[in-house]
């Protein structure tokens, strides 16, 4: 599977989704500093916010279509939690809204990214299937 550019110019999504992933640690480290509620929060958002990339770097060792859609569909879910958290930590008021829309944008990109990737990989092993009953 080829990997998917976005709209980041040439990076792929393993070195992109690596990036957030980044991004998302050094969020959560402000976020320890701060009150017991952003120290609970970041360690969810810790959690789904790193294992999109784990779940994408693990699909390129897929040992076919369905298993590379099922670890996509995987980051897909954690990058759409990702988004929920960003959410709720920038609705709730308790981070700056500025410093943490960036990583809520690249998120969304990301689901979109994973969603598009998903949507291919279906369509070409429905593809399959309908060349093999032939």
């Amino acid at each position: 599977m080829n990997e998917s550019n976005g709209s980041k110019g040439n990076i792929g999504i393993t070195d992109r989704t690596k990036a957030f992933a980044i991004r998302i640690v050094k969020a959560c480290s402000f976020l320890e500093e701060q009150s017991g509620v952003c120290r609970t929060l970041s360690k969810q958002l810790l959690r789904s916010g790193t294992s999109i990339g784990a779940n994408v770097r693990e699909s390129r060792s897929a040992q076919s279509d369905k298993d590379f859609l099922h670890k996509m569909e995987i980051a897909l879910k954690e990058a759409r939690e990702t988004e929920y958290w960003l959410e709720i930590l920038i609705e709730s008021e308790v981070v700056d809204k500025v410093k943490f829309d960036p990583l809520l944008q690249e998120a969304s990109e990301i689901v979109a990214i994973l969603v598009a990737s998903t949507r291919k990989i279906k369509e070409r092993i429905q593809k399959s299937k309908v060349e093999s009953q032939r």
